[in-house]
């Protein structure tokens, strides 16, 4: 547990300096601290590969039914695609606000949780649709959040655009239609995933016997969160509503999803503990 903690600290603290990095390439045009900062996030990702091969053999298969490792994944994913973004042009901004969101969630799980008291031997029944449900929850916590990290872009772009400020940071933006594009792609990903996720976990609770939990109001906020994405997408395959509409929209089904996830400790849906 030691070498796990001092393995997190250390991508955490590389973490840090590569945002700083980013940040200053975004206020800045500065190729080489794009650079730095993308070596270092490069880095992250091995030192949070490692964590988790220590996990896998803490807890003897795929570490993914806790609080902790959720986020954790969700950290991870997010590396990922910062990496996958950094690669594409014009993509500075989307890697700062993506680098911003997984350090802040990899902060808050280290500070708020910590491995050995969230252990997979707390849950009494764990099996497949229950793991399939958290991993593809996980991917569509992603998606959603690269959708709403474009929709983000698109509101400050248009606003600048709008009073006419126009700036190097301006020029370095994707074009509003292409921002537009990405957000609703990324969304168009989610929705599905989250979706069978929810299914999987409603199989889940009917083959363990405890329907009461239909009911939870977890399940209905869960439920209320999918419909304002379900509302997006069809608002948008309407064309009725204009692209900062949209944008907004996208960001409140997002703000809606992560206050879902915060109820976690009022529900019994998520009890985290197996009880």
């Amino acid at each position: 547990m030691q070498l796990l903690n001092g393995i997190y600290d250390t991508a955490l603290l590389l973490y840090a300096l590569s945002l700083l990095f980013i940040f200053s390439d975004c206020l800045r045009r500065n190729p080489g601290g794009k650079r730095l900062g993308t070596g270092l996030l490069v880095v992250v990702g091995l030192l949070q590969s490692a964590g988790l091969a220590i996990r896998f053999s803490q807890e003897g298969g795929l570490p993914i039914f806790t609080p902790y490792d959720f986020l954790f994944w969700f950290s991870f994913s997010i590396v990922l695609t910062s990496l996958a973004v950094a690669y594409t042009r014009g993509g500075e901004f989307t890697i700062l606000l993506l680098s911003g969101a997984g350090f802040s969630v990899f902060l808050l799980n280290r500070v708020w949780l910590t491995a050995a008291d969230h252990g997979l031997e707390s849950w009494s029944a764990v099996h497949g649709w229950l793991a399939m449900h958290i991993i593809l929850a996980n991917l569509s916590f992603g998606a959603l959040t690269l959708g709403a990290v474009f929709a983000i872009m698109y509101l400050f772009l248009h606003s600048k655009l709008k009073s006419k400020k126009w700036d190097d940071r301006v020029r370095r933006l994707p074009s509003l239609e292409t921002m537009d594009k990405y957000s609703y792609t990324s969304i168009l990903a989610g929705i599905p995933l989250l979706s069978i996720s929810l299914v999987l976990a409603g199989m889940s609770i009917i083959a363990e016997g405890r329907t009461p939990l239909f009911q939870d109001p977890k399940v209905l906020t869960t439920l209320v969160g999918l419909g304002i994405y379900i509302t997006y997408i069809l608002l948008k395959r309407s064309g009725r509503r204009s692209g900062t509409v949209m944008a907004r929209w996208a960001i409140s089904g997002y703000g809606f999803i992560i206050l879902n996830f915060l109820l976690n400790s009022w529900s019994d849906f998520h009890g985290w503990g197996g009880k």
